[in-house]
């Protein structure tokens, strides 16, 4: 899972940055940063559109 594909993958306008908008705490972030997962447990596909390809 790739941030840049994330719903939770927001751009900031006065830092000029993208950071992680998901609600997790301290603990979850600090496994995330020392590699507890294979990938992000948070991840949400961010494509709007990939639930109405899947109804066609």
């Amino acid at each position: 899972m790739d941030c840049e594909t994330c719903a939770f993958y927001a751009y900031d306008e006065d830092y000029e940055e993208y950071y992680c908008t998901a609600e997790m705490d301290e603990d979850d972030y600090g496994r995330l940063m020392q590699g507890h997962y294979k990938s992000c447990p948070f991840w949400r596909n961010g494509d709007e559109y990939a639930v109405v390809r899947h109804q066609i």
